[in-house]
């Protein structure tokens, strides 16, 4: 554990990286009001508010407000005496402009910080069954992550999102940094959220960190989350059958011991499905 030092961001955003939701809410997770803020991204630099807009909220005694899309850093609050490693957070919605001057920004406030260590969550669509174990892809470009953790380098080219570009940043600037993927079935319509990709998550985030976080009602949640596909397949055929081909495929790569080039080949489908791939536009 100690290749990532003490100090350890975990960055988590909504949108594009987050399917399911299950990324923001390992984040909400970790989360539990413990937390300072060090540093805010200004939204007029970063955002574009007709694609994350901005939302009007009344308070308790009926006054309105303006809440603007955002990106923070948070500082945990408890005192430590620097042996035990813990947790800092990253989070916010994905930017819509100017990545380079945006990770380069948190970086420098993560430098400020004395962090030692970067871990992105992600989560993303794939062709998996909702009825085994979701499995997280692990990653990175630093060499003795790698052999410390026993994590793969992914093989992956094309598209990316922010995690990959704070990833990318982090490690340019000295902090050894590694990527934890969910994959979440695609054909599931249960509100948005999937417990239990994020279960997973931070299931996962224990192993590469050592920090373990109090995970509330996420396992009931996940069996309720299971249980309400199971009966909606067991009233549709095709879906139902569907599933069923799945499952026979999990050997091939939606298993912890899935290889990058099946890693890629995930993310590849994910982007066919979106409509993009390799030289279009992605915010």
């Amino acid at each position: 554990m100690q290749v990532l030092g003490t100090r350890i961001i975990v960055a988590a955003f909504d949108g594009w990286n987050d399917a399911g939701e299950a990324a923001s809410a390992a984040a909400e997770q970790i989360d539990d009001g413990g937390f300072d803020v060090v540093h805010a991204a200004d939204p007029e630099l970063y955002f574009d508010y007709q694609w994350a807009r901005p939302t009007l909220e009344r308070d308790e005694e009926g006054n309105r407000s303006l809440r603007w899309p955002s990106a923070r850093m948070l500082r945990p609050t408890a005192p430590s005496d620097g042996t035990e490693p813990r947790l800092w957070l990253l989070t916010g919605t994905e930017p819509a402009r100017a990545w380079q001057a945006f990770s380069a920004e948190f970086i420098d406030a993560a430098l400020s910080e004395d962090i030692t260590g970067f871990v992105t969550l992600g989560a993303m669509l794939s062709d998996v069954p909702h009825t085994r174990p979701i499995s997280i892809f692990a990653s990175s470009e630093n060499a003795e992550v790698r052999e410390a953790l026993g994590i793969e380098r992914s093989t992956y080219e094309g598209p990316i999102g922010i995690l990959s570009a704070l990833e990318h940043a982090a490690e340019q600037a000295g902090i050894p940094a590694l990527s934890l993927w969910a994959n979440v079935p695609h054909y599931v319509q249960t509100g948005g959220s999937s417990p239990k990709a994020t279960l997973a998550l931070l299931d996962r985030l224990h192993e590469v960190t050592g920090v373990d976080v109090p995970r509330g009602q996420l396992a009931t949640e996940a069996a309720m989350w299971e249980a309400t596909i199971d009966a909606a397949a067991a009233e549709d055929e095709e879906m139902a059958a569907y599933i069923a081909q799945l499952e026979t495929k999990r050997d091939t790569w939606d298993s912890p011991d899935a290889s990058g080039e099946a890693i890629a080949q995930a993310f590849e489908r994910f982007f066919r499905r979106n409509g993009e791939g390799p030289g279009e536009h992605k915010r």
